[in-house]
């Protein structure tokens, strides 16, 4: 999770508030229907929250997909992301990962050009981020990498004076780290949770240890 510091600004007369602004990790699972994206990211514009990522996938259960968001912002916007969150009706759960003991992973492809005069030096720095060639042409390579935030952003860096033609990341994806951890719950912020309780839904499946 980042921190760092913004100026919020106040009625005229009063001094400019600072805040601590974050970077939160939010695992939501969702009914894996028609139109549960659509309204999400609907909930992140309407209110003019920054989503800096998003990520989904089906999880073990095809009646549920995983969504993956990172978002940037206060206390109290975070707090507020979670409460609209959770009042989605296709919503199941709601989980900030960003307190708790995780894997985060995210996956990049970039193409960068590959003058023969460079090419080895392309190879070494590929090598040391563990980078894999997934494509060659004449003029470029293009690059796989997977890790944290830091790698992706370091490798990217590193590659720019080549010159880059293309980047393609996919957003974060993140998992609590060990079987038995039991993952902080948005309704322990907000008190009693609004169950949804479906006879074939079987935690294990999902991913979810209760």
């Amino acid at each position: 999770m980042g921190v760092a510091t913004a100026r919020v600004p106040m009625p005229e007369g009063k001094e400019n508030k600072i805040v601590d602004v974050e970077k939160h990790t939010i695992a939501v699972l969702v009914e894996n229907k028609f139109g549960v994206l659509s309204r999400v990211a609907g909930l992140f514009s309407a209110r003019g929250y920054n989503v800096e990522s998003l990520s989904v996938g089906e999880t073990l259960d095809p009646s549920v997909s995983r969504m993956t968001l990172v978002v940037t912002g206060d206390a109290f916007i975070i707090e507020q992301v979670l409460k609209q969150l959770h009042k989605l009706i296709d919503v199941i759960k709601v989980t900030d990962l960003s307190d708790e003991d995780h894997v985060e992973r995210e996956m990049l492809l970039l193409k960068v050009n590959a003058e023969p005069a460079n090419r080895a030096e392309i190879l070494r720095i590929g090598d040391i981020f563990r980078a894999k060639v997934v494509d060659v042409t004449p003029t470029t390579y293009t690059l796989e990498a997977t890790g944290e935030e830091s790698k992706i952003e370091a490798i990217i860096e590193l590659l720019r004076p080549f010159g880059i033609h293309e980047v393609v990341r996919t957003g974060k994806v993140a998992i609590a780290r060990g079987p038995k951890t039991r993952l902080r719950k948005v309704e322990e912020k907000l008190g009693k949770p609004r169950e949804v309780v479906r006879p074939h839904e079987d935690p294990k499946v999902v991913g979810f240890a209760d």
